[in-house]
């Protein structure tokens, strides 16, 4: 075996497979990025098998022996199986059997056809050189690298290179044009100029890719330790245009009477980059991405004042959900998450002024819920000024707001908010159905609670309500039950 470092676990599945394969008389080899994160030595858990013969024959050959058998999934359709082995560590390592194939896309189809291959075949159908080394699993070169397209030396070298002609690998599979970005991001690689070229000349072909395997590395590069560099290789080499339009409103700024506004595009960039240091949460990262999603259509010139951006927290809001559609995302609570994130991130820098009332801290406490945190990361990681003392000021101002967001919490429990007084016990006590005076007595008790004229709790609701019944001619009918208050209602 190279001087690659396999665990014990890997190195006896790699011996099974040898002893497997020469019993069915097949060609054997470990392949693609297992090899190559082995040899940079980043963590893997998948490790891709290909053999000239059957995968699905290997697969359960290999299987056999280990007790327990692991369950083998297998696609008869694909030709491909796998299963998972544990490691000594806990780890899960994910074991796919594949046949060697030639893979390739016509002009206007999302699917490729597949043929049964050589090796040679299957490495040179491989995106990038870097993806194509292999490692022999036969035993009588067993250990042996094999390196068609020198891709040992582009990782030497930090490169992303294609292993045949560019034009004609991104032909093949246009998915690669995003994947060459995502590997650049993901590992900090150069991507090979001609390559880069080839992607900027090709890049309309990628509108043959579902949006689904699209945002699947869209989301992989938001991942990566610093997207911004993803990002900006999306922008240049056009595919952002096509894949994401309405981020790449973003870019440019305009100047009137020498006035101008900062570029938001790589603004946000920065930001995505801020907040990716303190959260790994995907969603907080596409608030990010989002947060300033509505200042194009919100941008204004104002005499005598300059560019003014009114409302785009709103506007951006909006867009959201038609944002999560058109990329395939989760039309669920994250998208949702999202867009509150986008609605209230302007809310916190509005509390770092002096003499900020404590009504306002629970509003913002009532409106962001459980997700006040997440929203104060976002908002630290919206500071992008240059100037180290203007960054310091934000960062201490934040810091105060934080404190009184934690003392209000702690006397009025607004965060975690359940109404004292609920619209069942409202129309019981008043012996009244669902209506509007039930919605008018709840929103009363919420607004004087947020404004601080009644405590939290149902002891200062319940006469409050009350007294606004009765100004609504509204009469109580029966007492409540369960001895859960002190109060009567005679």
């Amino acid at each position: 075996m190279m001087n690659i470092s396999f665990s014990d676990t890997e190195l006896l599945l790699f011996e099974r497979i040898a002893d497997a394969a020469s019993r069915m008389n097949t060609e054997v080899y470990v392949i693609g990025g297992f090899v190559r994160d082995k040899i940079i030595r980043r963590p893997t858990s998948d490790a891709d098998i290909v053999c000239v013969g059957n995968a699905i024959d290997l697969a359960n050959e290999v299987a056999a022996y280990y007790n327990p058998k692991p369950v083998v999934a297998f696609f008869k359709n694909f030709g491909t199986a796998h299963f998972k082995i544990q490691e000594s560590d806990g780890q899960m390592l994910d074991v796919e059997f594949v046949g060697a194939r030639k893979e390739s896309y016509r002009a206007s189809s999302r699917k490729p056809e597949v043929v049964p291959g050589s090796l040679e075949d299957d490495q040179n159908r491989r995106d990038f050189t870097i993806n194509a080394l292999a490692v022999s699993l036969n035993k009588e070169n067993f250990g042996q690298l094999i390196d068609p397209f020198n891709g040992l030396l582009d990782l030497e070298e930090k490169r992303i290179h294609t292993p045949l002609e560019p034009v004609k690998t991104f032909s093949d599979d246009p998915l690669r044009m995003l994947r060459a970005i995502r590997f650049a991001t993901q590992l900090d690689f150069q991507i090979d100029p001609e390559t880069f070229n080839a992607i900027i000349s090709d890049s309309e072909r990628i509108r043959i890719i579902s949006q689904e395997r699209i945002t699947e590395e869209i989301n992989k590069i938001i991942a990566s330790d610093k997207p911004s560099v993803g990002f900006d290789l999306l922008y240049k080499s056009g595919l952002l245009q096509i894949i994401f339009p309405k981020m790449t409103d973003l870019a440019g700024a305009e100047y009137i009477d020498g006035l101008g506004h900062k570029d938001n595009f790589y603004h946000t960039l920065q930001v995505l980059d801020n907040i990716s240091v303190n959260t790994n949460d995907l969603w907080l990262r596409w608030a990010a991405i989002l947060h300033d999603i509505g200042k194009p259509a919100t941008k204004k010139f104002e005499q005598g004042h300059g560019w003014t951006f009114h409302g785009h927290e709103v506007v951006g809001g909006r867009m959201v959900p038609k944002i999560f559609d058109k990329l395939k995302l989760p039309m669920n609570e994250k998208m949702r998450f999202v867009r509150k994130m986008v609605e209230l991130h302007l809310r916190p820098i509005s509390l770092t002024k002096e003499n900020i009332t404590d009504s306002a801290i629970r509003r913002l406490l009532f409106d962001a819920g459980e997700d006040i945190d997440s929203l104060m990361i976002l908002c630290e990681a919206d500071i992008t000024s240059k100037n180290k003392q203007k960054v310091k000021k934000y960062l201490e101002n934040f810091e105060l707001v934080r404190r009184r967001l934690t003392e209000v919490e702690e006397k009025d429990r607004i965060r975690n908010w359940q109404p004292p007084v609920s619209g069942e016990m409202i129309m019981d006590i008043f012996g009244i159905g669902p209506s509007k005076k039930v919605g008018d007595l709840k929103n009363m008790i919420r607004e004087a609670i947020l404004e601080g004229e009644i405590a939290n709790s149902f002891e200062a609701a319940y006469p409050f309500m009350l007294e606004k019944a009765a100004a609504m001619d509204l009469k109580p009918v029966r007492q409540l039950n369960g001895g859960n208050s002190p109060f009567k209602i005679s």
